[in-house]
């Protein structure tokens, strides 16, 4: 089964929303389900090295995130959001994380089983 998550909000906005994402897109990993990520608006922060968890919260997003790359889910993340949203604008993707354009999202989304949003 073909799964894509798409992230939208900032990493630490004092939720555990995204955290919660990417802990189930590492287990869906871990059960050789195909997962893809797509990260767009103020998600993008959590591809940037520079992105760092704020003092008192116990989790690194963006290190979460190097883990599930390092498992070999595709990462892609929206040029277009990387000048336009997030804290750390215009700071680069680190490795794995692929600058992506609308329509590889569209293509991801019409090739995929499941499609779910955080």
């Amino acid at each position: 089964m073909k799964i894509l998550i798409i992230f939208n909000r900032e990493p630490y906005d004092g939720t555990d929303i995204t955290w919660n994402g990417l802990r189930l897109a590492g287990k869906l990993a871990e059960t050789d389900q195909e997962v893809r990520i797509f990260l767009m608006n103020d998600s993008v922060d959590m591809a940037r090295d520079v992105c760092k968890p704020p003092e008192g919260y116990d989790q690194d997003l963006s290190n979460m995130l190097k883990v599930i790359i390092s498992r070999g889910v595709p990462v892609k993340v929206c040029g277009t959001c990387m000048a336009r949203c997030g804290v750390y604008k215009n700071h680069p993707y680190f490795e794995g994380a692929a600058k992506a354009t609308m329509a590889e999202l569209a293509e991801w989304v019409i090739d995929s089983d499941k499609v779910l949003t955080f």
